[in-house]
Formats: C-alpha cells, sequence, structure tokens
C-alpha cells in the first residue's frame, strides 16, 4: 500500500490519501500549494510521523514552482519552507525532512538557479518516499524475528502503511511476520479522540486479510491480564537522544500495563524519527489539538456545552519502559544513549539522524 501518497509532477501536484474518511469512503486531496500540504499535515488528513516528512518534501518542491519571480525568491522559498516545518510540532520527520531539503539547496551553492533546483527537489523528495518504504521493509524484517508463532500484537494508533510511504512501522513488523509464515494475530486499541487504531489500523489490516480484533483503549489492562496479548509495538513521532519515546496519547499507559503484567513493549521508528538534539522526553514539544475532536463524534457533540478540555495529541514514554527499538538498522538495546548514539553515527547510516541536527556525544545521553 503506497499510492496514499504521490506526486503528479505534469499538475503539479501531490495526491494524498484523505484519512480523515476512512474506513467509510477512500477519497483524494490534491495539494497544490505549500499551504495545502500544511492544512493536510494540520486538519491530519495526512499523519504519522513518516508520512508527515514525505509530503513535506513534496511541499517544498511545490513552494519552490508556485514562487513568483524576483531576485528575493531565495527569502521567500526559505520563508515558504519554514511554514512547513513548522506545521505541526511534535513529529521530528518533519522538521528533518525540511532541513534534509535545505542540505539539498546549500551543496548546489552557486549553481542554484530555480530550474536546477527545482530538479534537485524533485529527486530529493522521490528518494525520501523510496527510502521510507524501504526502511520500513528492512525493519519490518528485523521486528517479525522478535515474534513468535501464534502470538498476538497489541498496537496503539496507526503506524501502518497509512502512517508512512509504505509497508508500515509497527505494522509492517506484523507483515514481515506473516510474510516468514508466522501466524499472528493483532489487537488494535480504537485510539480516542481520533480513533486511528479503529479506522485506520484496523482497515490496513482487514485489507490484507491479517486476523486484528479493535478494542476500547481501557480494555488493556484486562486483556493483558488475561494472557490475550504476548507483544505490544507501537511506533513513534520522536525519539529523544536517550531512548523516549513520544507517541499518540494513552502510549504510556499501554508502555506501563506491559511492564507490569511483563510484556515486552518495542517501538518500531526509522532513525530519521531519532532527534538527538532532543537530550530527554521532557524537551519534546507535545501538541495540544482542537477540543472539538473530543467534544464531538462528527456533528454530534458528546460533552456538555462550556465544559474544558483536555486534547493532547501525544504522550511520552521513558526509556525504562522499551525493551527495545526497532529501526532499519536493527533492534536497539538498553543503554539507549550509546546505541542511539552507535546507529546515529553509523557511516553506513544514509543521512538518517544528522539532517535535523548534528550527531551527538553518548556521554551527554547515556541512560
Amino acid at each position: 500500500m503506497e499510492a496514499h501518497i504521490s506526486f503528479d509532477p505534469a499538475l503539479p501536484a501531490l495526491r494524498l490519501l484523505d484519512q480523515r474518511l476512512l474506513p467509510e469512503q477512500e477519497a483524494y486531496i490534491l495539494c497544490r500549494t505549500p499551504e495545502d500540504v500544511i492544512e493536510a499535515l494540520r486538519s491530519m488528513a495526512v499523519r504519522g510521523a513518516p508520512a508527515i516528512g514525505v509530503a513535506a518534501a513534496w511541499g517544498c518542491a511545490l513552494a519552490l514552482h508556485g514562487l513568483a519571480p524576483g531576485a528575493d525568491w531565495p527569502d521567500r522559498l526559505d520563508a515558504a519552507l519554514e511554514n512547513l516545518a513548522q506545521a505541526r510540532p511534535t513529529a521530528v520527520n518533519l522538521r528533518w525532512a525540511v532541513e534534509r531539503m535545505r542540505a539539498r539547496w546549500r551543496r548546489l551553492g552557486k549553481a542554484a538557479n530555480r530550474e536546477t533546483l527545482h530538479k534537485a527537489f524533485m529527486d530529493e523528495a522521490r528518494r525520501m518516499q523510496e527510502e521510507d518504504v524501504a526502511a520500513c521493509k528492512a525493519l519490518g524484517r528485523y521486528g517479525a524475528a522478535l515474534l513468535k508463532d501464534g502470538d498476538t500484537v497489541l498496537t496503539h494508533c496507526n503506524a501502518g502503511a497509512l502512517a508512512t510511504a509504505g509497508y508500515g512501522t509497527a505494522l509492517g513488523v506484523v507483515r514481515a511476520a506473516v510474510a516468514a509464515g508466522k501466524r499472528i494475530r493483532v489487537i488494535a486499541d480504537e485510539t480516542r479522540p481520533f480513533l486511528q487504531g479503529a479506522r485506520l489500523t484496523a482497515w490496513e489490516l482487514h485489507e490484507d486479510n491479517i486476523p486484528v480484533a479493535v478494542a476500547c483503549d481501557n480494555a488493556c489492562a484486562l486483556l493483558m491480564h488475561k494472557g490475550l496479548v504476548q507483544c505490544v509495538v507501537v511506533g513513534a513521532d520522536r525519539i529523544a537522544a536517550n531512548g523516549d519515546t513520544a507517541n499518540k496519547i494513552g502510549t504510556l499507559g499501554v508502555a506501563l500495563l506491559a511492564r507490569h503484567f511483563g510484556i515486552p513493549f518495542y517501538v518500531a521508528a526509522p532513525l530519521s524519527t531519532i532527534d538527538p538534539a532532543t537530550p530527554h522526553g521532557d524537551a519534546i514539544p507535545i501538541e495540544e489539538r482542537p477540543a472539538a475532536e473530543v467534544t464531538h463524534m462528527g456533528a454530534r457533540r458528546l460533552c456538555p456545552e462550556g465544559v474544558p478540555v483536555y486534547n493532547f495529541a501525544f504522550d511520552v514514554t521513558p526509556a525504562a519502559c522499551i525493551t527495545g527499538i526497532i529501526t532499519e538498522q536493527g533492534v536497539l538495546r538498553p543503554p539507549y544513549g550509546l546505541s542511539i548514539w552507535a546507529a546515529c553515527n553509523d557511516t553506513r547510516t544514509n543521512r538518517a539522524c544528522d539532517a535535523a541536527a548534528g550527531a551527538v556525544s553518548p556521554a551527554a545521553t547515556d541512560d
């Protein structure tokens, strides 16, 4: 499943599957300007950290294409790229993608006329999309080895193909295990208030004929107590240098329960989701979403009018609660300060951790 993000250079426009309408309707939106891309990101028509990064990369190409003539076009382009980078605060892949496009611009130097830069931006965005699919498939193979035949995996939110350029992170692990011949079942937390688990994870797995059941978020403790869960695999929106991980709100509760019941808790994410410049989870910005996502279900009001709402979109799971971080380079293990530093400074890594921030010393981040 990779057609949910595609770019038509003839228009030009970014074509996105509108995830707000799933599973009832499969409809696409066309983003012809960077402002269109920003709106798609903020409205969650496209969501999931790697998918956000890929969409932002194509948004950079659209920003360049739409610039009016003038000698000040570099300044106006730089401002447009910064607007894209600030569309949402928590997922590090967003700024990572924009900074990677900026780095491509810098490498061109004086040769960066608009035509040359446009070709470079198109090539870079296409490469980032292809790399993300390859990374998901690679981390899927590493993660599949952690699952046993007959396991039931609990997921939270949607970390599947829809949240990436294709294949998925947490669901990539499931897909790879199934492809290896293992009988794997999935329990998808519904993931209030946007219901990414019930609407998106269940839809993806059902389409792929992978056994899946949906459970209320507050059923997690009972499911684990009954022995119905053998492993938890979730995605990530930002991983700090010490391994603390931001993911959809409610992930922390799942991690604490998994620790209580002795169930392995894995985070699956490409190296681009690691932010070496963020030392620990307390430094990760947590997005607050509109109250209407909690107070309403569609047009129907669920809460009394005038009652205040907490709608934090993410929480942070401490590294101490994470059994392993599954990446395209392998499974990182504690102490995460050291294993993350090693992964981000491996010469085989293709700009994965250093586009948005420089490498960090392991001594500064080790647990």
